[in-house]
């Protein structure tokens, strides 16, 4: 019984569905089209028994109609294959349903048609119109397909001439043929000149929009790079003409004595405070601008073993014994780079560690190898956490997860900012994973490239509570 019910009821194949049923109008051509067919016939035997000939009769009455027949086969046969406008039928029989059917079937195909031009129009149209320079190459020749106008002021090409040549030769001298080569893993050229003018500066991006195609987008960007020029100057220029009266102003607090003072002790107080922040505040916008300023760093052999028991050292200075600092060093290498500038990374993120944990807490640093050759220096914390929706804007400036926090602990803002360019002009990167209430753990991953072997410091001890190599 569970097996009759489980088993649905199969279908005869012959059994009409929906799909198979005629519509009202294609039916009733058929039926006057088979009425047709029977007159004849019934008409033909009629006068094959007045002549006393009803075989040959039918015979030569259905031979007639299958010719009659054959010739509107043909007729439509030819009419599609030279795909002739079809002009809609006059009569009621099936042959003329079928003239209606087609000529209906050209009607909205050229309408569809219509349609997908005017969209296609439109579509070019708007490409045309963006001020951004858009040429089509196909990926196997690397031939210019099509291109706006905005590619004529931006790259230099022009209509016809350079349609269907290579665009390697026609961008000179911008450097695509390797960066064409890359494909889907081209990264975007952020500052090229422009073969028009070297004066312009281009942002070049490769777009793999299909199998065989790509999109080159050009993007003049020389007023933002003006724009970014002058802010970095001004926040150059005005860091730097602060630290005189900030040298000024603290001396001169230095130089009061709370002793002599004991209404203004908590003033005082407050007003070193606030001088030395902003000290730290300009030191920081200058370092900051220094890195922005510079294309690249002095290559040095990085000792790491000196180096890690530095930031050991200078981690208990300013934890001052409040938190447990841990320093592991299974690397067994050192790096190439500038010995100063990722000192000042390493640093930071060190403090940060210290500042936004709580007293009792573990810092951890971890210098270790990666399975690709390259190495880590991890910095572990057991702090307040960060919530995922801020961490893709630690490193922008001044962004604070917590202003009252950063206050109080006496942060600047630009701490990571400074991590992330001085490990940019190391070709590394900077990862962050934190969990609210757990920890935080910031690492600076380094490529095979930048991995040197350890240079062994006989004058080098370490220190206390380090692992050796």
């Amino acid at each position: 019984m569970n097996d009759r019910l489980a088993t649905p009821p199969s279908r005869n194949r012959d059994t009409p569905t929906s799909t198979d049923r005629m519509p009202p109008d294609l039916r009733a051509a058929w039926r006057r089209t088979l009425a047709v067919l029977a007159a004849l016939l019934c008409a033909a035997a009629l006068l094959g028994l007045a002549v006393g000939q009803v075989g040959w009769v039918l015979a030569i009455t259905a031979l007639g109609v299958l010719v009659w027949h054959y010739w509107r086969l043909r007729r439509v046969l030819l009419g599609l294959t030279a795909r002739r406008r079809w002009e809609p039928a006059r009569g009621t029989g099936a042959w003329n349903e079928l003239d209606h059917l087609l000529h209906r079937s050209q009607v909205e195909m050229r309408a569809r048609k219509r349609r997908l031009l005017d969209m296609l129009r439109a579509y070019r149209a708007a490409a045309a119109a963006l001020p951004d320079a858009v040429v089509v190459v196909e990926r196997n020749t690397q031939r210019t397909i099509w291109f706006n106008r905005a590619a004529t002021d931006l790259l230099g090409l022009h209509h016809p001439r350079d349609l269907g040549a290579p665009v390697v030769e026609r961008l000179q001298p911008l450097p695509l043929a390797r960066w064409l080569a890359a494909g889907r893993n081209a990264e975007p050229m952020l500052d090229a000149p422009s073969p028009v003018d070297e004066r312009m500066r281009l942002n070049l991006r490769l777009i793999p929009y299909s199998e065989d195609y790509w999109l080159l987008v050009a993007r003049d960007v020389s007023k933002l790079l003006r724009l970014e020029q002058m802010r970095r100057d001004f926040v150059a220029n005005v860091s730097h003409e602060l630290r005189t009266p900030l040298t000024v102003v603290h001396g001169y607090l230095d130089m009061l004595d709370p002793a002599d003072y004991p209404p203004w002790q908590p003033m005082l107080a407050e007003m070193q405070k606030q001088s030395q922040r902003m000290t730290r505040l300009v030191e920081d916008l200058l370092a900051l601008s220094r890195l922005e300023a510079r294309d690249s760093l002095p290559e040095e052999n990085v000792a790491m073993a000196p180096m890690l028991a530095t930031l050991r050292r200078e981690a208990e200075a300013y934890s001052q014994g409040r938190h447990a600092i841990e320093v592991h060093d299974q690397a067994g290498c050192d790096l190439l780079g500038s010995t100063q500038e990722l000192h000042s990374a390493f640093s930071n993120l060190v403090t940060n560690a210290i500042r936004y944990t709580p007293a009792g807490g573990r810092v951890r640093v971890d210098f270790a190898r990666t399975p690709e050759g390259g190495a880590v220096l991890s910095v572990r914390d057991t702090g307040y956490g960060i919530p995922e929706a801020h961490i893709p804007r630690l490193t922008e400036r001044f962004y604070r997860v917590s202003s009252s926090r950063s206050r109080e602990s006496g942060g600047t803002g630009l701490g990571l900012s400074i991590v992330k360019h001085v490990l940019g002009l190391h070709q590394a990167r900077l990862s962050i994973e934190s969990e609210v209430g757990t920890g935080s753990v910031f690492a600076c991953h380094f490529g095979p490239d930048r991995v040197q072997p350890r240079q062994e410091d006989p004058l080098a001890l370490p220190a206390a509570g380090q692992p050796t190599c």
